[in-house]
């Protein structure tokens, strides 16, 4: 029987780690869906670190918001970012353009695949 073909990941993926009771992280939400509309079809999503620990285990995230920019299968960022949607903007076109892959934690790209993995499941 021949395996299912997964969908292709995005080319640009966007995960915000943040929590629930972060003031910071509620007032950043919108700003974050704002640039959603901007990069379509990019993928953004948000991440609840205490909801979603078994993704996010075993990245301690201590700061917030803490961003996850994955393009073409590459995490390029992972850090905190000051919740100004024009800094998003700039490393989110950086990153696209982009020819090579800044070295990156390697724990933030095993939390990029993982992510990538979740959604090929959900598009199933």
């Amino acid at each position: 029987m021949p395996n299912p073909v997964a969908p292709p990941s995005p080319d640009l993926l966007v995960a915000c780690l943040c929590a629930q009771w972060c003031g910071t992280c509620r007032d950043y939400r919108p700003l974050f869906n704002q640039l959603q509309a901007e990069f379509a079809p990019a993928r953004f999503v948000w991440v609840d670190i205490e909801d979603e620990g078994d993704l996010v285990d075993p990245i301690e995230v201590d700061n917030f918001p803490t961003l996850l920019v994955v393009a073409h299968g590459q995490a390029r960022f992972f850090g905190t970012l000051t919740p100004h949607i024009d800094t998003l903007r700039r490393i989110l076109q950086t990153q696209l353009s982009a020819e090579r892959a800044p070295s990156v934690d390697p724990q933030a790209q095993a939390l990029a695949q993982r992510l990538l993995q979740q959604l090929a499941a959900k598009a199933q």
